[in-house]
């Protein structure tokens, strides 16, 4: 095993902990890993494997947006308290380290829904916003996964 591949392999693990706690760009951080493993093997198998990866990382990031937001929508949670979310997570990423985009798109998303429904009725949408959370946590993982899976592979035929 080549020092580049030690060391790609620290960064895709980097960037698995990035997914979890979203402080590093994982998803990126994998990718460009393995693009430097490609470029740094020069071989067809390389690039194939990149290739693989990206496609995986590229998939899983549409995925991980499509299928909470789809989620959403048929809880009957309107794009605007989505976005509501959404403008407070953007800061939220500055004002609490590691969990704050989480924790601050749930707390958007139940300030929208307590001025649209009322207390009493912004639960439901709140817990619908933590499941969503948790799915796009899943899938960017399991995309992530898959990728490093792939270069695995890679490495092993290499």
């Amino acid at each position: 095993m080549s020092l580049t591949e030690v060391l790609v392999g620290v960064a895709i693990a980097v960037g698995m902990i990035g997914i979890l706690v979203p402080i590093l760009p994982g998803s990126a951080l994998i990718l460009v890993a393995i693009l430097v493993w490609a470029i740094d093997l020069g071989s067809a198998t390389g690039w194939a494997v990149f290739g693989v990866a990206a496609a995986f990382l590229v998939v899983g990031t549409i995925v991980k947006y499509a299928v909470p937001g789809r989620q959403l929508k048929d809880a009957g949670i309107p794009a605007s308290t989505q976005w509501t979310g959404v403008a407070l997570a953007v800061p939220g990423f500055f004002a609490i380290p590691v969990v704050g985009v989480s924790v601050r798109f749930v707390a958007g998303v139940y300030l929208a829904e307590r001025r649209r429904l009322g207390p009493g009725a912004a639960g439901p949408s709140t817990w619908s916003a933590l499941r969503a959370v948790g799915l796009s946590l899943l899938i960017e993982l399991t995309a992530g996964v898959l990728a490093a899976c792939a270069w695995v592979a890679g490495v092993v035929v290499t």
